[in-house]
């Protein structure tokens, strides 16, 4: 089974204001959705064996450039897309930074967006943006 892709997004804790990372090639961190994916209406049932994110979220910070515990996944999010490959895991991790950390998106070629801002990109991509907001925001 492939290493589950991240969705990552920054949440301001005064305003609550919302933006995901956008890379060049997407929102999944950190490699895009090969084509013809297809995002699952249902996510795993209620106590399926899920990967353990840690090693996930350690090789993101890693990657970022940022420092151990930056990033936290979002427990109650889970998403599976079928690939021409076979099932793909998403998960969702939030930014624990007061600020985005700008710097460090720019520095893979990333930039932080907000949702009126993901035209163009893959339908499965925008839906699994849709369903991470009504995550993140409850």
């Amino acid at each position: 089974m492939p290493e589950p892709r991240l969705l990552l997004f920054h949440k301001q804790g005064t305003s609550a204001r919302t933006r995901f990372l956008r890379l060049a090639d997407g929102l999944l961190a950190f490699a895009p959705l090969p084509r013809d994916s297809v995002l699952r209406e249902e996510s795993a049932p209620q106590g399926a064996l899920l990967p353990h994110p840690a090693r996930v979220l350690q090789q993101a910070e890693e990657r970022l450039g940022l420092a151990a515990g930056s990033l936290c996944v979002e427990a109650e999010f889970h998403a599976e897309v079928d690939t021409p490959q076979g099932e793909l895991q998403v998960l969702l991790a939030g930014f624990s930074t007061i600020d985005p950390p700008f710097a460090a998106a720019e520095a893979i070629g990333g930039r932080f967006v907000s949702m009126s801002e993901m035209r163009g990109l893959p339908v499965v991509e925008l839906e699994l943006a849709r369903r991470a907001y009504t995550a993140i925001l409850g």
